[in-house]
């Protein structure tokens, strides 16, 4: 179990805090309640450029990573559709240095043209690295954008075109800022070797101070039950045929998201799962084939993947796929099934747990999807009560044709 502290301070700021006395280390994580979703169509990336924009330092603080190195430290960050998250990994003896950091950036920082023409290159150029000059990079988008309709997850988190992130002016630059970098859009959690009364000291003295500019009210559009297959047919000069099938999904915080979760894993998670259990391992058809769940807080994907081998049928290799899927919704699944993943599931999040690191991350991120940190503790039970009668009620509903995406991509198709 994780024990954890919580403090908000008058500004809005949600303080987290969980003392591991095992380490001489700490870990000061801050998550902003802002990804792409939060983007507008012609302006899509932001949330990418910023994670980049925010490491490029502020009026009193030129270089972010010199001070924290010269500490013994390290920082890094990441964005997703939902969230954007900062960390700095330090010596519990000189955590005030990150909260210096943290409190400077979110306060000061000084967008100049030339510092975001330079981190504009550098997201364009990201951006074709891995979505125009790779095989199968622009796999993600067609996905998306054929799957979504007016939801914005039908963006990827690195943005929709390059073109966007070039026409970005510093204007939209310092609002996007304004709108989302504020205290009472930011969750902190600290862990390590330090205890709670020093981290609500150090939050008041560098955060508390921060003025409150209010939410960003969303009004994002709720995409439409689809009634009908979506399917496109994609010719591409890449070394193998694939066959992607996607299926929408609930939202990450709702209660059948451990089902879509578990069924998934049955798929394949692992040797014992049924893609290779009674796909690769009893035909020639495939040389890979994966399935996982999209763990966004809006309605996701569960996407299938699998790489055609040479001369494949598409015909054979869909079949293969439906006759997997099929079985889990006419409620082929055991109960030993099951708890096998969910053992597998409760062993990764024991290994998880033991880096006051990565628990830094995982309370922030159970704080914005659920409101309480704490129920980072009641995920394993979750997933106990799961019976065999729910995954194939929420197989059926997953898999009917309606509900389905499919793109054929590769040299083969026209």
């Amino acid at each position: 179990m994780i024990e954890v502290n919580s403090y908000r301070l008058p500004n809005g700021l949600q303080l987290l805090h969980h003392r591991d006395a095992t380490t001489k280390m700490a870990a000061v994580n801050i998550l902003y309640d802002v990804g792409s979703r939060d983007e507008k169509p012609g302006r899509t990336g932001m949330a990418h450029l910023f994670e980049h924009l925010m490491f490029g330092g502020t009026r009193n603080i030129p270089n972010f990573d010199s001070p924290l190195q010269e500490a013994g430290g390290e920082s890094n960050a990441w964005t997703s559709s939902d969230l954007t998250n900062f960390y700095e990994i330090l010596p519990a003896q000189n955590i005030e240095t990150a909260f210096w950091l943290e409190s400077d950036r979110m306060a000061n920082m000084a967008f100049s043209q030339q510092s975001l023409d330079v981190q504009k290159g550098v997201v364009v150029e990201e951006f074709k690295q891995r979505c125009v000059n790779v095989p199968y990079g622009d796999l993600d988008h067609l996905l998306r954008s054929t799957a979504f309709v007016v939801h914005p997850y039908r963006w990827p988190v690195i943005g929709e075109r390059f073109e966007d992130i070039e026409n970005v002016t510093l204007d939209e630059v310092r609002d996007f800022f304004a709108c989302h970098y504020s205290p009472c859009n930011a969750i902190l959690c600290v862990t390590g070797n330090v205890d709670f009364e020093q981290a609500v000291r150090l939050s008041e003295k560098w955060l508390g101070c921060l003025p409150n500019h209010g939410r960003t009210i969303r009004n994002l559009p709720v995409e439409p039950k689809s009634n009908a297959p979506k399917r496109a047919c994609v010719h591409r000069d890449v070394p193998q045929d694939m066959i992607i099938k996607a299926y929408h999904t609930c939202g990450r915080n709702k209660a059948g998201f451990p089902v879509c979760d578990i069924i998934s894993d049955i798929l394949a998670n692992g040797s014992s799962a049924r893609f290779f259990k009674n796909v690769l391992m009893k035909s020639d058809v495939f040389t890979d084939l994966d399935a996982a769940v999209w763990g966004s807080i809006d309605p996701g994907l569960l996407v299938v993947k699998g790489k055609l081998s040479s001369g494949a049928s598409i015909d054979e290799a869909e079949r293969l796929i439906k006759n997997e899927v099929d079985s889990l919704a006419k409620g082929n699944v055991s109960r030993y099934e099951i708890e096998k993943y969910v053992n597998k599931l409760e062993s990764k999040e024991c290994f998880e747990n033991i880096s006051y690191a990565d628990k830094a991350s995982k309370l922030c991120y159970y704080q914005l999807i659920y409101g309480d940190a704490n129920e980072v503790n009641n995920e394993i039970s979750k997933y106990r009560q799961i019976t065999t009668e729910q995954v194939a009620s929420e197989a059926s509903r997953l898999f009917d044709v309606a509900n389905e995406t499919t793109i054929f991509y590769g040299p083969s198709f026209q």
